[in-house]
């Protein structure tokens, strides 16, 4: 593998209830190569969810660095942090969020009316991105014409549709029957295989989890276990929590 894509050192992140301090992540550091695909795991309240929204740009460390790519994210102000996600980042949801006025192809375009780009850029993206998720025949159909599982294709369709740096996913076959999550879990290996897209799946489920090349395990803010096909790997030690790890 070369070099990481993601660059987790050292962070902590806390949130305040009232007077008290809710510590959701303790001195975390970890690294994600270029084209992996990552599952998160763990019990509610360990950090999983908290940890994709950071390396995500949805949300800022209490302390501590993190890099994708060559961006220090972690020191981006929040405009920055817009502008940054909305060329860098696809996101996956569980309940799909696809607007129930919009056709399939309209809810794909969305991201792309952000970007400086004619409408035959947009369309060629957009048809190419839904032909990806063999959602061609369907366009034209607003979610309420689609499954369950459609409608989360179409989801993937709008994550990859401006060709992001990473896409991440919060229990992405969550709402869905086995067969369903299945042909979504194939779609997510695909796009990992085939177009090297960077994945990192935060879910509650086993089956999923095994679709992962790695799978790390949280638990009250802290990364416990780290397994590469079945083989323990090390933890990526805080010592290595220098800002010398993001240069070049």
């Amino acid at each position: 593998m070369g070099s990481p894509i993601v660059r987790v050192r050292n962070v902590c992140k806390s949130f305040q209830r009232g007077s008290e301090t809710i510590e959701v992540l303790d001195h975390l550091s970890l690294d994600v190569e270029k084209g992996e695909f990552l599952a998160l795991m763990g019990p509610s309240g360990s950090g999983k969810t908290t940890l994709l929204n950071l390396i995500a740009g949805l949300d800022q460390p209490t302390s501590g660095d993190i890099a994708v790519g060559d961006q220090l994210i972690s020191q981006m102000t929040e405009s920055q942090l817009a502008r940054w996600r909305t060329r860098n980042v696809g996101f996956i949801f569980q309940f799909y969020h696809l607007l129930p006025v919009l056709t399939a192809y309209e809810n794909v375009e969305l991201p792309l009316l952000l970007l400086p780009m004619s409408s035959a850029e947009r369309r060629k993206q957009v048809t190419n991105a839904l032909d990806l998720v063999n959602l061609s025949d369907r366009m034209s159909h607003r979610p309420g014409q689609l499954s369950g599982g459609q409608q989360q294709r179409v989801g993937i369709a709008r994550a990859i549709v401006t060709d992001p740096t990473l896409l991440v996913a919060d229990e992405p076959t969550g709402d869905l029957d086995s067969k369903s999550a299945n042909e979504i879990l194939e779609l997510l290996t695909i796009l990992k295989n085939h177009l090297n897209k960077t994945i990192i799946m935060v879910t509650h489920d086993p089956h999923a989890a095994e679709r992962a090349e790695r799978l790390l395990h949280l638990e009250k803010g802290k990364l416990v276990g780290d397994t590469s096909n079945g083989q323990a790997i090390p933890v990526v030690s805080p010592v290595a929590a220098s800002s010398t790890a993001f240069r070049g």
